[in-house]
């Protein structure tokens, strides 16, 4: 059993990056820069925005971060938007979610240029990548492939099952596997809360990602011997001694040892997720999508 450590691959990465905007730079060309909107007081989206433009430091770029209070008008949101959408400093654009409440989010998505959606989620880039055609890939799936190359598991003519339905993270990630690329070629099926003998179907299972959002959902019964699993879930858990502890959706313990790669949590997916949005914002800076 081998732990896949995404943190060590995202540092990796990093390093990758920070040189190619140093070779920019030397040419007398400006720094790539991401912005960032935040609505809101939610602490879990503040920290994360932190963090991003903490990355964006590390390797070179700038970033912008706007911050809205609760009260904000979805008006005012896509005001700004526009302005991003127009400013040629600016590369890469990220709505962090959620929203509040009253505001769209769907509206403000859409609102966002898709040649600056670094995030992938906007239709013109989620269709995109349907089709095969170079895009922004959402974060994680984005994260989630690049493990796979990195450590070189193969994934032709792999069953693989994916737990879980979103937009985000479940039917992008089954459609970058099912495609004619390297990682890819798997035969991938789709799990949902309406899927029956889904134990079944896990158990024949080469590859799981396990993307649901339910803390140790997949144990030892449901995962065969020498599989690969790999945990997008995280979950804040009360310990007895009253303090928190980050759960995936894997119970890690009984698991891992059935598994020729897993990924823990924290330290797999997480710090893929947020290197690929830096990946992203390069390939926006240089054009690489939409010249």
């Amino acid at each position: 059993m081998q732990i896949i450590d995404g943190k060590k691959i995202a540092s990796e990465i990093k390093l990758e990056i920070a040189n190619e905007v140093r070779e920019i730079i030397s040419k007398g060309q400006r720094a790539p820069c991401l912005a960032a909107i935040l609505a809101g007081n939610d602490p879990a989206s503040e920290t994360y925005v932190n963090s991003k433009a903490k990355d964006c430091s590390e390797v070179g770029f700038t970033s912008k971060i706007y911050r809205f209070d609760e009260q904000v008008t979805e008006n005012e949101l896509i005001n700004k938007i526009k302005e991003i959408n127009a400013d040629d400093n600016i590369d890469g654009l990220i709505v962090q979610l959620p929203l509040p409440e009253h505001i769209s989010e769907s509206n403000i998505l859409l609102a966002v240029d898709y040649k600056k959606d670094v995030d992938g989620f906007h239709p013109q880039n989620a269709g995109r990548l349907m089709l095969g055609l170079p895009t922004y890939v959402s974060a994680t799936p984005c994260g989630i492939v690049e493990l796979f190359a990195r450590y070189n598991i193969e994934t032709s003519g792999k069953n693989c099952v994916v737990i879980g339905r979103s937009n985000i993270v479940g039917r992008p990630v089954a459609n970058l596997l099912s495609q004619r690329t390297t990682p890819g070629d798997c035969t991938v099926t789709i799990c949902h809360s309406r899927t029956k003998k889904l134990k079944e179907i896990c158990a024949n299972a080469d590859i799981i990602i396990a993307a649901l959002g339910v803390a140790e959902f997949l144990q030892a019964d449901m995962v065969k011997d020498g599989a690969v699993v790999i945990d997008v879930g995280i979950t804040r858990t009360k310990k007895q001694n009253g303090k928190y502890k980050l759960t995936g959706d894997v119970k890690f313990d009984e698991v891992a040892p059935k598994c020729s790669y897993i990924t823990p949590v924290p330290g797999g997916v997480g710090p893929m997720t947020r290197i690929a949005l830096l990946k992203n914002t390069l390939k926006a800076a240089k054009k690489e999508i939409y010249k």
